[in-house]
């Protein structure tokens, strides 16, 4: 008989047969967003998110149903387009990839979701309008704050910080844009600040000068922009240039180094906006995504990376949860468990909506985006 000494380098020897034996399972993640256009720079910093967390995934070699799996990015280009979207959609369902990270634009993930839902395929989004997830698809995940959780911290903000009484509000009428702006308004007025106007413009516009002299006469102590940064930052350069000299408020697409970048002196503490999540840096995983970021992609990470990245992640764990590649397996894991992740604790309710998330308000200093409260 084998002593117990004999045992224990007989059964790593078997542990190690097993492991070399077991045969590898290639899971592709897609994603889809706008890797054209003038949110190109979203669309690359969301896909550079998954792409650090899949390498780092076939790094760790991990085994479920007996398979070690491989993950694959397969990227692609919406546009931020709502058909385009929908074309993606159908293209990752006929290549049969299962999990997809996107879309970014809340106008292209409201009709895509249901051709992803349609095929079986979980999707993760970071668009914030609160119709994605009312439909209740079992495999759609909204992996940020939403609209109502973003607009109603910046409108109490804005009545307690800043002590807004009179605001304007403009959006591009697309549905991020209308969504935020609508959520923004209707929790300022049960703050008690008063809406002098609610103007629109078109996420391809590049003139506000109109509708920002039509709120300059009503007197209005903020402007509420519910749209995207490449239009946010020439807003900002109009505003300062008709002396219109009050805060622009705005959500996460306006925490973008890319205000900054496109909007010059326009934009410092005069912009405030909100975004989902604690401040990464500050988080015990944060510093070293950052870094480890940074390294490969030569780059700082924009607003949504850090959200890819962990989703990516979540997902990975759910595959191990479950002991299944399965798409609607793993979401019924990812609605049983919960992750800690860079940014915060994901964790969803039965619509796919996180359970619960902070929500930082940030302004521009130097250039660079600087917490001041967190909701």
């Amino acid at each position: 008989m084998p002593s117990k000494f004999t045992l224990a380098p007989l059964a790593f020897a078997a542990l190690l047969a097993v492991q070399a034996n077991a045969a590898e399972q290639v899971v592709r993640i897609g994603v889809s967003g706008p890797l054209s256009g003038a949110n190109a720079f979203a669309g690359k910093d969301n896909e550079n998110g998954v792409r650090l967390a899949i390498e780092e995934l076939n790094a760790q070699k991990i085994q479920v149903g007996g398979n070690v799996l491989r993950f694959e990015l397969q990227s692609e280009d919406d546009g931020g387009d709502p058909k385009q979207g929908v074309n993606v959609a159908q293209k990752f369902a006929d290549a049969k990839v299962k999990f997809v990270l996107g879309p970014y634009n809340s106008g292209v993930a409201i009709p895509a979701s249901r051709v992803y839902n349609d095929n079986g395929i979980l999707m993760s989004t970071v668009g914030t309008n609160p119709k994605i997830t009312q439909a209740g698809y079992p495999t759609v995940f909204r992996i940020v704050a939403s609209d109502t959780q973003v607009g109603g911290s910046v409108a109490a903000y804005a009545a307690k910080e800043l002590k807004v009484r009179n605001v304007g509000v403009i959006d591009d009428r697309t549905a991020f844009g209308q969504g935020i702006a609508m959520e923004f308004k209707r929790q300022a007025q049960a703050n008690g600040i008063k809406v002098a106007g609610h103007e629109y413009t078109t996420d391809k516009a590049t003139d506000f000068a109109a509708i920002l002299t039509s709120l300059r006469a009503k007197r209005v102590d903020a402007v509420f922009f519910g749209g995207y940064a490449p239009q946010a930052a020439p807003m900002a350069r109009q505003m300062k240039a008709l002396g219109l000299n009050v805060p622009l408020l705005g959500g996460d697409t306006l925490c973008s180094p890319e205000m900054a970048k496109l909007g010059g002196p326009a934009v410092g503490e005069n912009v405030r906006c909100a975004q989902a999540g604690a401040i990464v840096a500050k988080q015990p995983g944060g510093p070293a995504f950052i870094n480890a970021y940074k390294a490969r992609f030569k780059r700082d990470p924009d607003v949504y990376a850090p959200s890819f990245y962990d989703q990516t992640k979540f997902i990975a764990q759910a595959m191990k949860s479950a002991n299944s590649t399965d798409a609607a397996k793993v979401g019924a894991a990812m609605h049983s468990i919960s992750y800690q992740g860079v940014v915060g604790t994901y964790g969803y309710d039965p619509k796919g909506n996180l359970k619960k998330t902070a929500v930082t308000v940030y302004t521009f200093k130097n250039g660079a985006l600087t917490p001041l409260a967190s909701y």
